[in-house]
């Protein structure tokens, strides 16, 4: 295994009263070069347009593409994310976001830390979400 995940778990176990299934760690020992991405939402990243207004789980759904292409473009991909920061602009929209994340990251088990924040840099913006990833060292 390239990265060591500390204390791997799901989130079902751990609040079972939610409708919640993300692979998760406590921490991650990762060798390699680190990319740092800084914050995605739903927008284009070629044509600029905020897209899926006031709908979480679809604005989830582009932010987690944004991240796999960005990764992707960096010579890494999702199956190396070690950390990732996740803002919501209400409470109400961490079971969606999180469910529709969770599909993205399944097996994955990075670090997860989740903030409700009263706004985003645009008022359309729901989630955002921050991704740290390596580029693993040749093994």
């Amino acid at each position: 295994m390239i990265h060591h995940r500390i204390r791997p778990f799901n989130t079902k176990d751990t609040y079972p009263e939610q409708k919640l299934d993300n692979d998760l760690s406590q921490g991650v020992v990762a060798r390699g070069t680190t990319v740092f991405l800084r914050g995605q939402v739903s927008q284009d990243l070629d044509t600029r347009e905020c897209l899926h207004v006031a709908d979480p789980a679809a604005q989830t759904t582009k932010t987690m593409e944004n991240i796999k292409m960005l990764l992707e473009e960096a010579g890494s991909c999702m199956e190396h994310i070690c950390r990732i920061v996740v803002y919501v602009t209400d409470i109400r929209y961490r079971e969606a976001v999180y469910q529709e994340m969770g599909k993205w990251l399944k097996g994955v088990h990075p670090c997860s830390t989740g903030i409700v924040v009263p706004q985003l840099a645009r008022p359309e913006w729901v989630v955002e979400i921050e991704a740290t990833a390596v580029i693993p060292d040749e093994a």
